[in-house]
C-alpha cells in the first residue's frame, strides 16, 4: 500500500536526562537552537513537506510542547498593545490550524516502536511520516519533503540514512543493502545497534520515516527487542517481505541535538547562517579558536 503522506507522529516522550539540569521543568524539544525550539523546526519541516496532521507522543511534563502550539493571549496583547507587529506575527505564523494538532501519551518508556503504536487510533489505516526532533537537519529543502519525492516513485516504507564509521554501527539502526545507486537504497533486513563486526554496512537510520500501516500488524505484538524495548526497525524488518523499504541519502546536514556536541554545533551553524548574528557570531568565535 502506498498513498499520500499527509499525517506525521512526533515522538516527543523522552526525560532529556542528558540535557539535566536545563530539561528538570523544560521539555528536551523545547531547548532552542538560536531562537526557535527544537520541536517547531520539526513541525515547520512536516509543513514544507505537506504534511496536514501532526500527532505529538508526549508523557508527563509535556503540557509545554502543547502551550507552544497555541494561543498565548497575554503575551499577543503585550504586542499588539506595543506595536510589534513583526514579534506578533512570529507568535501566531507557529500555531497549527484547528484541529491539525492531536496529542497522545506514552505512560511508559518502551522504546521508539511502542511510541509511535501510541498513536495507532490517529493514523489509521494511512501511511505516515514519523520525525524525531532530536536529529536536526540543515538543507535547502528540507529531508522529510525530500523522502517524499522519492518515495513517489518507489512506495513503501522509508528512511532518511547516513553512513557512519563502522565504530558507531552499534548505536543506530543499519541497512542491510541489495541495491544502491548513491542515493536510493534498497535494503532486504534492518539490524538494531549490531556490533561492528555484525553489521552488514555502515548506512544508518537516521530520525526520519516514511512508514506504511503495516507496521502496527507487528507492533500490536509489543516484541521487545534490542535495549528490551519495542523496536521500529524490528517492525519495519518484519514487513519486507510485503514492503518495500528504501534508506535515503538526503541532500543536508545532520545535527545529532540529543548529543550536547551535537547541540551546540547546531546552535552555531545556525547562527552563522544567519543575516543579523551571522557575522557577530564568527567574530565571536575568532576569540575562542
Amino acid at each position: 500500500m502506498s498513498g499520500d503522506i499527509k499525517k506525521v507522529v512526533l515522538p516527543v516522550a523522552g526525560l532529556g536526562t542528558r540535557f539535566l539540569p536545563a530539561t528538570k521543568v523544560m521539555a528536551k524539544e523545547m531547548l532552542p537552537i538560536v531562537d526557535k525550539p527544537l520541536i517547531q523546526y520539526a513541525v515547520e519541516e512536516a509543513w514544507e513537506a505537506g504534511i496536514t496532521e501532526i500527532v505529538f507522543v508526549t508523557g508527563r511534563g509535556k503540557a509545554m510542547l502543547e502551550d507552544h502550539f497555541d494561543y498565548a493571549v497575554e503575551l499577543e496583547n503585550t504586542l499588539e498593545a506595543r506595536g510589534k507587529s513583526a514579534e506578533l506575527d512570529i507568535v501566531r505564523d507557529l500555531m497549527p490550524a484547528a484541529g491539525k494538532l492531536a496529542v497522545v501519551r506514552q505512560q511508559s518508556p518502551l522504546g521508539l516502536g511502542h511510541a509511535v503504536w501510541c498513536a495507532k487510533q490517529i493514523i489509521q489505516d494511512e501511511p505516515f511520516a514519523v520525525i524525531l526532533p532530536d536529529d536536526l537537519v540543515m538543507a535547502e529543502r528540507g529531508c522529510l519533503a525530500q523522502m517524499i519525492d522519492a518515495y513517489k516513485d518507489v512506495g513503501g516504507n522509508m528512511a532518511a540514512v547516513v553512513d557512519v564509521p563502522l565504530e558507531q554501527t552499534n548505536r543506530y539502526g543499519i541497512l542491510d543493502v541489495t541495491e544502491d545507486d548513491g542515493t536510493l537504497a534498497r535494503a532486504s533486513g534492518l539490524v538494531e545497534k549490531p556490533d561492528p563486526a555484525d553489521a552488514p554496512s555502515t548506512l544508518s537510520i537516521i530520525g526520519r520515516y516514511i512508514l506504511q500501516p503495516e507496521v502496527f500488524n507487528v507492533l500490536d505484538r509489543q516484541e521487545k527487542g534490542a535495549g528490551n524495548e519495542i523496536q521500529l526497525t524490528d517492525a519495519i524488518a518484519a514487513t519486507m517481505a510485503d514492503v518495500p523499504f528504501h534508506g535515503l541519502r538526503f541532500q543536508g546536514t545532520r545535527f545529532d541535538c540529543g548529543d550536547k556536541a551535537g547541540f551546540v554545533e547546531a546552535n552555531v551553524a545556525f547562527a552563522l547562517q544567519r543575516d543579523d548574528i551571522g557575522p557577530s557570531v564568527k567574530d565571536a568565535l575568532k576569540k575562542y579558536l
